[in-house]
């Protein structure tokens, strides 16, 4: 039969025991993934199906899934259909992400003792880390991180202390946030950053606290933080009261720098639906194996049951998690799609991907230097020394965030607003206003930044990502395609402020 713009999704006589691929996709995630009965887009703007006609510039939040990975996703849930035919929907799950381990392991080169943690999100990946280290304490573990505009509402919601504490039956973690930008929404001295992390570590570990440190590498506007060196002297002063996060939910980090992330004994919480450009909700922890002998001689922590499946764990760890369902066979399929897609970039020449970079930034920067409608965000470089001495492309900016301004009356920024009913219409065709309104784009969602002339702001991001770099190389022409449909979606979002209502959105 046919469902949407022609796309095949089962033949005559197949045994009807799974929803369709546009279904699975959008089954085993919260509220986020469902989608709207008018739109039929997800929280993201995103739709299950492909969309090759958008401009897709907004793998910061969100990726609309592509025909390649449309494809993957349809010869998975065949292939789930004949397996289910002779083996329970647990046996299946097992067995497949058992596979996507494996593959994970080789596209990320890592040893085979790396355990890995399937979550549907990265918010619930958070959870996972944060349930393990107030897991078995008698004392309020305390949880020091980034504030949440930078890592999105749903972390912090997902670290929330009651709903822990209600779940697991352990005392609350403390959950403190460090203010990364100033209130103008420009970067704090790192030098600050460190300080206050260094004080909220240092306080509860000298208490005898477990901590839960996380790092953020990169933020929802590519910033890193803290530092490294802060956190590598804190692991050496507290070895044993910290357990270190690393949330790369971006996935914009190279294959060196993921290792030596493990090879320190962090954890890394990973998505396959940002940089890779699968569809929302794939999520992993990777668990070095000295920091995984230390989290399964902690107790399981109880609320992790009823929100994961046996399969998701590694064999060798004791749980109480239940044998997985066909509804959870969406993980499998998103899975698959992101590991499809990090395989193509993987392919790519190292020289290659960072030229493509080097000239996506280069044109983005200048359009957003020399149009009056833009002020590009101050972007610190990625340092990640001591950690690492030698650069791969991972070092270079891939999030471009920029704030809206009217280039009229004074230069006005936009408000938060206004910048939002700029966001919401960019996906959309306007025929009511001139120009080239008919392009559909899509960028990241806006990120507050503070006050600027009295009138609080955001940031847009516009970003590049694996599949664009894919797209660079195929065209053979130098990347020329994926910059022209970025600078594309700039030459809309500066139409669209011009043509604003005249209401008064400033207060």
């Amino acid at each position: 039969m046919k469902t949407h713009a022609g796309h095949d999704e089962q033949a005559a006589g197949t045994p009807a025991c799974l929803p369709s691929t546009a279904q699975l996709l959008t089954a085993g995630g919260d509220a986020r993934i469902a989608l709207d009965a008018v739109t039929g887009l997800n929280a993201y703007g995103c739709s299950p199906y492909p969309e090759p006609e958008l401009l897709a510039y907004g793998s910061s939040t969100a990726s609309v899934i592509s025909p390649e990975g449309y494809g993957y996703a349809q010869r998975m849930r065949q292939r789930l259909l004949h397996a289910l035919g002779s083996a329970s929907a647990a046996t299946v799950y097992a067995l497949e992400l058992r596979r996507i381990r494996a593959e994970l392991r080789d596209l990320c080169a890592l040893p085979d003792n790396t355990e890995i943690i399937f979550s549907p999100s990265g918010t619930d990946a958070h959870s996972v880390a944060a349930q393990y280290t107030g897991s078995g304490t008698t004392s309020p573990a305390r949880i020091v991180m980034i504030d949440a505009n930078e890592t999105g509402r749903g972390v912090r919601a997902a670290l929330d202390g009651s709903r822990l504490t209600v779940a697991s039956g352990h005392p609350a973690p403390e959950i403190v946030a460090v203010s990364v930008r100033l209130a103008d929404g420009s970067t704090r001295p790192a030098t600050d950053i460190d300080a206050d992390v260094s004080e909220l570590v240092s306080i509860a570990a000298k208490a005898n606290r477990r901590v839960l440190l996380i790092l953020v590498d990169q933020s929802k506007t590519g910033l890193l933080a803290p530092s490294l060196h802060c956190v590598l002297a804190l692991q050496r002063q507290y070895p044993h009261n910290i357990d270190m996060l690393v949330d790369a939910c971006q996935f914009r980090i190279a294959q060196p720098t993921l290792r030596a992330y493990l090879q320190q004994g962090f954890i890394v919480a990973l998505t396959g639906s940002k940089f890779l450009s699968g569809p929302s909700f794939s999520a992993a922890l990777l668990v070095p194996p000295q920091t995984a002998h230390q989290l399964a001689l902690r107790p399981f922590p109880n609320a992790l049951s009823a929100s994961s499946s046996k399969s998701d764990w590694p064999a060798n760890w004791t749980t109480t998690a239940h044998d997985a369902q066909t509804s959870a066979f969406g993980l499998l399929l998103r899975w698959e799609i992101a590991a499809q897609e990090l395989r193509a970039f993987r392919a790519i020449p190292l020289a290659l991907t960072i030229g493509i970079i080097k000239d996506f930034t280069a044109a983005i920067l200048q359009r957003l230097h020399n149009n009056p409608h833009f002020k590009p965000l101050a972007v610190p470089a990625l340092d990640r020394r001591p950690l690492l001495t030698d650069d791969s492309w991972d070092h270079l900016q891939t999030i471009f965030p920029f704030l809206l301004y009217h280039a009229d009356a004074g230069r006005k920024p936009l408000s938060m607003e206004e910048t939002m009913l700029v966001y919401r219409q960019l996906p959309t065709t306007l025929d009511s206003y001139q120009g080239n309104t008919a392009t559909r784009c899509q960028l990241g969602q806006p990120v507050a930044c503070g006050k600027r002339d009295g009138i609080m702001v955001s940031a847009l991001r516009l970003c590049i990502s694996t599949r664009l770099i894919v797209q660079a190389v195929a065209d053979k022409d130098g990347g020329l395609r994926v910059i022209t449909g970025a600078l594309a979606a700039l030459d809309k979002t500066a139409l669209l402020i011009r043509s604003l209502p005249t209401t008064d959105f400033h207060h």
